[in-house]
């Protein structure tokens, strides 16, 4: 009985095609997460001219779901958009300057540009940005970031 069923060879051939929809596991890849380490690195990362889209978590099981949803949608929009997670927990300084009291919460940042010189004088060394950042409160999967990235005019692909 080494030939498989009519019924066996249905299932392969579903999940081989259907994998989204059928539950089946994605293959991904390798990570395209970003965990934070400090701030000098997310700075260094907004340089680059991507939107960053960072998830401010601490351990919980609605954390495990939403990692999974990054990892789906960082896959699906790399390398145009990048995708961090921080512990906050760990990095208790960044995460409290957000001034948000419910973990998890997802934030966009893009578009730096240099600040002006506002009130007092300030060391000369120091260049001082000024970067719009986007709450979001939209579903927590790739589509929900699809969405959201079209109505507020982010680009996810390159220009062709």
């Amino acid at each position: 009985m080494g030939d498989t069923s009519f019924l066996d060879r249905m299932l392969l051939q579903l999940r081989s095609t259907c994998k989204y929809y059928s539950g089946y596991p994605k293959d991904l890849g390798p990570s395209r997460v970003i965990h934070f380490t400090s701030e000098r690195e997310f700075v260094q990362l907004l340089h680059q001219g991507y939107p960053v889209v960072v998830a401010f978590t601490i351990r919980s099981n609605y954390t495990q779901h939403l990692d999974r949803m990054l990892e789906e949608a960082a896959a699906e929009f790399y390398p145009n958009i990048k995708f961090m997670r921080v512990e906050c927990p760990k990095y208790p300084g960044f995460c409290i300057t957000r001034q948000k009291s419910e973990y998890p919460f997802i934030e966009i940042f893009h578009s730096p540009q240099q600040a002006g010189n506002e009130g007092k004088v300030q060391d000369p060394n120091v260049t001082r940005y000024s970067v719009k950042v986007v709450p979001y409160n939209y579903d927590m999967s790739p589509y929900g970031f699809r969405e959201f990235f079209k109505r507020q005019g982010v680009r996810t692909s390159d220009p062709k």
